[in-house]
């Protein structure tokens, strides 16, 4: 049987190792190698062929980039190109359209799914802004490449930005995003999807004095079931933005009395340990449809490239 390799690079802390260990050992039972730890900061490209540690990584079969926090500007140009010549989980293209958190929402909402409302204006356009916050009395003020709630600012007052003014003008942005602030109960919703399928729903709560729910900001997280109105909008979301695995948040807007999706992330952490002990017990199941979703893209690039060895032989 012709064994195929894919790549592989994974966060190794919280539980991660372990996650691997599985996903390995299940993709090994279906005749598919893994080369791990394939850190993209450490590889090099020349002369047609990215190579890591001896590997030609354009000869994988596929390669899966699932480590969040320790991405690089470098890492990410590889990435880009690597995903031209193979298959990749997820797409370039879906990975950096869910990394924008203004390009996200832009194409959530041209395909009519809520967002909260939202402004991109350029750095000098003060005035705007100023007008924004008049507007809304509340806004957001987001990095658009920020994860895990770091960067994220309220505004509440035109006093408070002009304080922001000056710093954010000292990072040299071109353009500011802004969303205005909704209404809800400081928690949200964490929907797992893998492959257009439905893997679990938990919920984050915000700390004391805090409106953010992010873990990274001291949020908690807690057993929390999703109706099927989160779950349809969920996988609407996903579909949308071309993620084969996406973690999308949603709220609920208690002004406008709808569910709303507040962002759509491409590397969706698998439960810690602790967060298993509390209940949360969706890792098996992601790790299997994830591997499904490997063999299927595996052996949908051996069918074409036979389809295009068939083609160039003359056989029909």
């Amino acid at each position: 049987m012709d064994t195929k390799t894919i790549g592989l690079w994974m966060y190794e802390n919280s539980g991660g190792r372990k996650i691997q260990d599985k996903i390995c050992k299940k993709l090994q039972e279906r005749d598919i190698n893994t080369l791990r730890e394939v850190d993209l900061r450490n590889a090099i490209a020349k002369n047609g062929h990215i190579l890591h540690k001896g590997n030609k990584l354009d000869k994988l079969d596929l390669f899966l980039s699932y480590n969040a926090s320790q991405q690089t500007q470098y890492q990410m140009y590889l990435y880009k190109a690597l995903s031209k010549v193979i298959p990749t989980i997820n797409s370039f293209a879906s990975f950096e359209l869910s990394e924008d958190k203004f390009q996200t929402a832009f194409v959530l909402r041209k395909n009519k799914i809520s967002t909260p409302d939202y402004k991109l204006c350029h750095r000098d356009d003060k005035q705007h802004l100023q007008s924004i916050i008049k507007e809304w009395s509340k806004m957001v003020y987001k990095p658009t490449d920020g994860w895990g709630g770091m960067g994220l600012t309220k505004i509440d007052s035109a006093e408070k930005l002009d304080m922001l003014m000056p710093f954010l003008n000292q990072m040299d942005l071109r353009y500011f995003y802004v969303e205005k602030f909704i209404d809800y109960d400081n928690t949200d919703f964490r929907v797992d999807i893998v492959d257009g399928k439905f893997v679990s729903c938990y919920g984050r709560k915000a700390i004391a004095n805090e409106w953010r729910t992010n873990v990274a900001c001291g949020g908690s997280v807690f057993m929390r079931e999703a109706n099927d109105e989160v779950i349809a909008l969920a996988l609407k979301a996903s579909k949308i933005t071309g993620l084969d695995i996406a973690g999308v948040d949603i709220i609920y807007d208690r002004e406008k009395e709808e569910y709303i999706v507040l962002e759509v992330n491409g590397i969706p952490a698998f439960a810690t340990p602790e967060q298993e002990k509390q209940g949360l017990n969706f890792n098996d199941k992601k790790i299997d449809l994830i591997v499904d979703l490997i063999e299927k893209k595996v052996c949908k690039k051996k069918n074409a490239l036979n389809k295009q060895i068939y083609k160039t032989q003359g056989v029909a």
